[in-house]
């Protein structure tokens, strides 16, 4: 297995911290914090890179808030300057990590996605007669330190580099148990979690030879002949979950059923021949476009800001077979002109 070294200098330095600084800036200038960073650009990266070099770089306390859209989260916003940094590590790290996930692993990579995921669960469908699907209990939250950290040692010998690595997996979650956890927000977070889970991929299709499996995050379906085999596969990934990976799958997370009864996937009903959106997924698309012609009504956002927000929104329901919805839906806001 290869092992990568010469990592630490493709972080550290000036140049790629101001490009990471710019990178994780898009979109966020008008924030206060972005803006006074931005403003002082050259010595607040200055100062980065001489803490890094020092390895006197802490990252600042998190600000966690709750959000309830489509699930109830804790969320952890980690300070600008540390986000510059995740984005400089992750530049550096997603090409490691790519090259170890499988093809049919769609989250946090270029070129993927969660409507692609849906797409590719459809192609299944239509090889497949049945499907089982599960998810992991607390996922985030059930993150071991351990395991993670010796499955990075697996891939790096950076020293330097592991080091940074380390200070943001131990940056601890507040609500988690010790030496568990990584904080949904982090953008260096959501390449841990994809990655942790890969070792999972390979047994599945590798040791376990299923043809038809599809992971998004921890939402895990795999398609196959017969229940029986798709809940002899189960046993074997419930016991990987728990021994390697120190994790559990969720109660009530576990469903098996014909393709032909459809699937509830990543807000989507999915069926071999037809995708719809699932009930509370069309209602918070309409609660979305309605909010945001309500802000434009009162002055709060430009036309420009409403066309760029609702276009975002209907390029997610549109990869649903949902025509005649919107039309009926946009007939009765005839003030949004899409």
């Amino acid at each position: 297995m290869k092992r990568y070294g010469n990592l630490f200098e493709q972080v550290r330095g000036f140049e790629p911290l101001r490009r990471a600084a710019l990178e994780a800036a898009k979109g966020k200038k008008l924030k206060p914090r972005v803006a006074r960073f931005l403003l002082d650009l050259e010595p607040e990266v200055i100062a980065l890179e001489k803490e890094l070099i020092a390895h006197t770089y802490r990252p600042r306390p998190y600000r966690t808030f709750a959000v309830s859209d489509p699930k109830q989260r804790m969320i952890c916003a980690a300070d600008f300057r540390d986000r510059v940094v995740h984005h400089a590590v992750c530049e550096v790290l997603e090409p490691i990590f790519e090259r170890s996930l499988i093809g049919d692993s769609y989250a946090c990579r270029k070129g993927k996605g969660s409507h692609a995921a849906i797409h590719r669960a459809q192609e299944f469908m239509q090889r497949f007669p049945y499907y089982l699907k599960l998810d992991v209990r607390k996922f985030f939250d059930s993150v071991d330190h351990g395991v993670l950290k010796r499955q990075l040692r697996c891939k790096i010998k950076d020293r330097d580099f592991l080091w940074l690595l380390d200070v943001f997996i131990d940056h601890a979650v507040p609500w988690a148990a010790p030496g568990k956890g990584i904080p949904i927000g982090n953008l260096t977070s959501q390449h841990f979690a994809n990655f942790y889970l890969h070792p999972l991929d390979h047994l599945i299709k590798d040791d376990l030879g299923v043809k038809g499996y599809i992971r998004y995050m921890d939402d895990m379906v795999l398609f196959g002949d017969t229940k029986p085999e798709l809940w002899q596969a189960f046993s074997r990934i419930a016991a990987f979950l728990l021994e390697v990976l120190l994790l559990y799958v969720k109660a009530g997370s576990v469903t098996t059923a014909p393709v032909s009864e459809g699937l509830s996937f990543l807000g989507f009903r999915i069926y071999p021949g037809v995708i719809r959106l699932q009930r509370s997924g069309w209602r918070r698309f309409r609660r979305k476009v309605i909010g945001q012609e309500e802000r434009f009504q009162a002055g709060m956002i430009f036309e420009e800001k409403l066309l760029r927000s609702v276009t975002s929104l209907l390029g997610h329901v549109r990869h649903a077979n949902s025509r005649n919805l919107l039309a009926s839906f946009f007939a009765a806001h005839q003030r949004i002109d899409i």
